[in-house]
């Protein structure tokens, strides 16, 4: 238990190398694209990292906050309307001025501006004759599908609700790179779309017009800690350079390529240059995706994340349902907190862990499975010592044994197979939940996932779930050979032939 305390501060301490400059992005095509465009700019003067697919806003600019990121690709609304909650429309100066009590700047405005509209296939707004935000009004009958941030933005969804007085519910998040296939398909009438969006004209959308001047303008910049210039000047000094380099034609020309040629997100951002990237794609099939180059590192950042939260829920788990089957009134209170802990969403408990920590990547995700694996074990122990039938505990206490002795020696020993139970059910709902780390910059298969989804490509998707689903298969017929050949009725076995 020392170890795994001391292995816990170990991880919790290590902060962002000081000597790589930590480049973020969040989970949709273009933040992954410029992402990609800043590192490749950088490149050769310093040592750079691109943490990738980071999550939403809230959880991107907590990771900025805490240090473990240096600078990522924002745009102005998102900062004013999302993270500083300014009214009107600020310029930089303003901007600057609120972000700077937090050690945090604005600066190098890429060239775009990407704002939010809400979009319909061309056919059907023509056929409703819908034009503007406001005609939306006009009909109630649709059926909307908005991303998940976009609902819980103040410049998004509840702020243009109440600007245009629509008469919609608020719909069930949809995610942005699958709303596209439903809006195709007839499953959707309307959806929120980035003005720079590659797939707009693929699928023949109608933008509709912002008669009420909603929204404002979302000009792509450098939303930076004010150390970076210091830290790392002439890494800025080459940032600096990509001011007013990329128009909305480019970044559109570079998304299409990710999401409709297929290319890898660094292949999009060397379109920026002349010659920066192939002439063509190279041909991609499951499998080359699947075994990839960076199939051995997601391993093993999904093995670390899975067999150290894994043999942290033992260490702790099992204590915990020993202290529950052995001291009723606390067992009411040791069994609910664990299952409360199951019950919060992953996003958010990774979010809070990112503001208790101070850091993203392995450390929030490991405590997070940690928690979320100690259920079944607690719960496995608890029923395994309590379910001990009386007459053999009677006969442990006719050995004269200690109770300290009969627990270890004897009751522990007769609980393990449901102990070992809740084990390997923990291994194995820790393989899928460790996806979900990607998010936050901890890697895994999760990275695979989290990018399949913003490409809406089913081949990326699948090399990350089927890899993972595979490890589960393989760690439960582990557990299941180990019971057999190692466990303790194995070796009675032995010992009477």
């Amino acid at each position: 238990m020392k170890a795994w305390a001391a292995l816990c501060t170990v991880l919790i301490a290590i902060p962002a190398q000081a000597d790589t400059l930590a480049i973020g992005s969040k989970r949709f095509t273009e933040s992954y694209i410029l992402g990609e465009v800043l590192k490749r700019q950088v490149e050769g003067i310093t040592a750079v990292e691109h943490r990738p697919g980071l999550g939403n806003t809230g959880i991107v600019f907590a990771a900025l906050k805490a240090g473990s990121i240096d600078l990522y690709p924002e745009y102005t609304g998102t900062i004013a309307k999302e993270i500083l909650k300014l009214e009107g429309r600020p310029g930089l100066d303003e901007l600057n001025r609120a972000l700077a009590p937090e050690g945090l700047g604005v600066a190098v405005r890429l060239g775009f501006n990407n704002t939010y509209a809400l979009a319909m296939l061309e056919s059907r707004a023509q056929a409703l004759s819908v034009r503007t935000l406001s005609d939306l009004a006009r009909h109630p009958e649709l059926r909307l599908g908005l991303s998940q941030e976009f609902i819980g933005r103040a410049d998004g969804w509840p702020g243009l609700k109440a600007a245009y007085r629509l008469p919609f519910a608020t719909p069930s998040g949809l995610d942005h790179g699958l709303a596209y296939e439903a809006i195709a398909a007839g499953k959707i009438d309307v959806m929120d779309v980035y003005s720079t969006d590659a797939k707009i004209e693929r699928y023949a959308l109608r933008v509709l017009e912002d008669d009420r001047r909603f929204f404002p303008r979302y000009d792509a910049v450098l939303l930076y800690r004010l150390e970076v210039p210091e830290r790392f000047p002439q890494a800025w000094r080459a940032l600096e350079k990509l001011e007013g380099r990329i128009d909305e034609r480019s970044m559109i020309r570079m998304n299409a390529a990710a999401e409709i040629g297929k290319r890898s997100f660094a292949e999009a951002a060397a379109l920026l240059d002349p010659g920066g990237a192939p002439k063509s794609a190279a041909p991609r099939n499951f499998l080359s995706v699947l075994f990839g180059p960076d199939f051995a590192r997601l391993s093993g950042e999904h093995l670390l994340l899975v067999f150290v939260s894994l043999a942290a829920s033992i260490a702790a788990g099992v204590p915990l349902g020993v202290a529950s089957a052995k001291l009723p009134r606390a067992a009411q209170a040791i069994l609910g907190t664990v299952g409360v802990i199951q019950t919060i969403p992953s996003l958010a408990l990774l979010a809070f862990l990112i503001a208790l920590v101070g850091t993203i990547g392995t450390p929030p995700a490991l405590i997070a499975l940690f928690l979320y694996a100690l259920l079944p074990i607690v719960r496995t122990t608890h029923a395994g010592l309590t379910g001990i039938a009386r007459g053999m505990r009677q006969a442990a206490m006719a050995l004269g044994l200690a109770p300290r002795d009969r627990l270890w020696l004897i009751e522990v020993p007769l609980a393990l197979p449901s102990i070992l139970a809740g084990v390997k059910t923990s291994a194995v709902i820790n393989v899928g939940t460790a996806t979900i780390a990607a998010f936050i910059g901890a890697g895994g298969y999760g990275e695979r996932i989290a990018s399949g989804l913003a490409l809406n490509d089913n081949a990326t998707l699948l090399a990350g779930a089927i890899p993972a689903a595979a490890l589960a298969l393989i760690i439960q017929g582990a557990f299941e050979i180990a019971e057999r050949r190692f466990g303790w009725m194995a070796r009675a076995k032995g010992r009477s032939s």
